[in-house]
């Protein structure tokens, strides 16, 4: 059996939330999908429109899961100060019993991130290295150092930290899918969770990332290929877009055919959306998150058990693509 894991994204923005609905819910929420088959449960990260925070959302349900990966889709650190963030990482961590998986991303340019880094009091410039370094950070107080001394970051006479149930602490996925940060996740991350709209891109790079690890001396196998996609199930294709469109506006104040340049989006009927998810599984994926394409907590959890119905014939789609790379 190939390992397939398919777990969904959590409501955690006023979004996705109707007017009745107690955000208390979501905790329930959490339980219910690791009850139906999920295997994960991630919440993103973001200043610019309310939401529960990431964080707060994933130590919530650490205590009251059992097996469930918890995820970040994607965390942005340069949002906390590196240090508390590491043993906040590390606390949720030790509550969870090790079973945190960290995405993080730098920000996008435009009004979707830069923003962010005024609000955080940090420059625009060289956030990619101020990224990687606030990683290698972590990864060392999660060692047990007491100081660490970067081109951005530097501190001497480091207290000890809260350190991880796990040797060298959680494992970092790193989101997005340009050229340099395909070689960036080969050479330093332990996954890669990309929304690319077309499953070749997929492919092609989940290649790129393989390449760099191995020039860098590491398996690739090491590196979970993942994919963030924003899935409805409908009657149809027309009326899924329908339905998306409205997410779409709702959630970024954008036409679902701006969305869809840049976002990986499935829609259809049952049998269509395996369809179409199984071509991501081809080209490589093997951790599927899926956003559910709802306006509401009621309709989220409908949209939570048509996709949970899915998830065994997912998983026999790797099997499929697993074996037919062996030959």
């Amino acid at each position: 059996m190939a390992d397939m894991d398919i777990g969904v994204l959590l409501p955690t923005g006023t979004a996705q939330w109707g007017p009745a609905d107690d955000p208390r819910e979501l905790v329930a929420f959490g339980r219910y999908a690791e009850r139906s088959g999920f295997s994960s449960l991630f919440a993103n990260d973001s200043l610019l429109s309310p939401r529960v925070e990431a964080l707060t959302m994933l130590a919530a349900l650490a205590p009251v899961t059992e097996a469930v990966t918890l995820g970040t889709a994607a965390l942005m650190p340069f949002l906390r100060r590196p240090i508390q963030a590491a043993q906040a990482l590390a606390s949720i961590d030790l509550l969870s019993g090790g079973r945190l998986t960290v995405t993080v991303g730098a920000g996008f340019p435009g009004r979707f991130g830069r923003p962010l880094y005024a609000l955080s009091e940090l420059p625009w410039d060289r956030r990619f290295a101020r990224l990687d370094e606030t990683v290698a950070l972590w990864r060392a107080l999660w060692d047990g150092a007491d100081a660490f001394h970067g081109e951005i970051l530097r501190f001497d006479d480091i207290p000890p930290t809260t350190r991880p149930p796990r040797a060298g602490g959680p494992p970092i996925w790193l989101g997005g899918a340009t050229p340099a940060a395909l070689a960036r996740t080969g050479r330093l991350y332990d996954g890669w969770l990309p929304y690319p709209p077309d499953p070749a891109d997929y492919a092609s790079g989940l290649r790129s990332v393989h390449e760099a690890a191995t020039d860098a001396g590491r398996e690739t196998e090491d590196i979970t290929p993942a994919l963030f996609v924003s899935v409805r199930i409908d009657n149809d294709i027309e009326s899924g877009r329908r339905a998306l469109d409205d997410y779409a506006r709702a959630t970024y104040g954008m036409p679902l055919e701006e969305l869809e340049k840049n976002q990986a989006v499935v829609t259809g009927s049952a049998d269509q959306v395996l369809e179409h998810l199984g071509r991501y599984v081809a080209a490589g994926a093997r951790h599927i998150v899926a956003r559910l394409g709802a306006p509401d907590l009621r309709s989220q959890r409908d949209q939570l058990e048509r996709i949970a119905d899915l998830i065994p014939a997912v998983q026999v789609a790797a099997d499929r693509a697993s074996a037919s790379e062996s030959f």
